[in-house]
């Protein structure tokens, strides 16, 4: 089962280059942090507080959730929009903290896998938790300033200084949390994506694919 697992932070086009990747090779493309944005959003939309662990574990059990090309779907209700909003960006770190959360979602990304026979996936520990064993495994990074810039693009109405804060609370958060952390695996390439394109990027990686 191929698959190709890109972690990174916030900001450092993880996302941007994984879809490319994908797209050139002809495989399915996940982005996992778009799960754990859906599971606050769902929760936030029932009004169950973050820290609440028990009815998080709750939630996340039955919870319906499609994330795929077209979008991000929650329940049956279009959330692809509104899992990017300041709210629950603000709470997701809190919800991606839960260990029964991660638990249910990573057994779906692996499922997810399966079922696909394969693909790119892209988060924060998928080289290091979700797919241990991932045929190539890829840290996405980029200097700060560079990443508070792009993420400062797709948030037009906060200030740079409030997203740059933002990003280095994430990191921080995500980094710092006990279970499955943001972290680079010990086989995993280091690529800094600040100044170059993103077919040079996507050339580099398929040029790291075994034969």
């Amino acid at each position: 089962m191929p698959v190709i697992a890109i972690d990174g932070p916030a900001g450092s086009g993880k996302s941007t280059v994984a879809k490319a990747v994908a797209s050139r090779l002809g495989l399915e493309y996940l982005d996992t942090g778009a799960m754990y944005r859906a599971v606050t959003f769902a929760a936030l939309r029932r009004q169950i507080d973050p820290d609440d662990q028990p009815a998080l574990t709750n939630l996340v059990t039955d919870l319906e959730l499609d994330v795929n090309a077209a979008g991000v779907t929650v329940d049956g209700v279009n959330a692809t929009v509104e899992i990017r909003g300041p709210e629950v960006t603000r709470a997701v770190s809190v919800v991606a903290a839960n260990q029964q959360v991660r638990a249910e979602l990573t057994r779906r990304m692996r499922e997810w896998a399966e079922g696909r026979g394969g693909g790119v996936i892209e988060g924060r520990d998928i080289g290091t938790v979700v797919f241990p064993k991932a045929e190539l495994k890829l840290f996405i990074t980029a200097r700060p300033e560079v990443r508070a810039a792009r993420r400062h693009k797709e948030l037009s109405d906060l200030e740079y200084d409030q997203v740059a804060a933002s990003i280095a609370e994430r990191d921080a958060l995500d980094s710092g949390r006990s279970n499955a952390p943001l972290a680079q695996a010990d086989d995993a390439v280091v690529i800094d994506t600040s100044d170059r394109s993103v077919d040079d990027l996507v050339d580099q990686i398929l040029g790291l694919l075994p034969a």
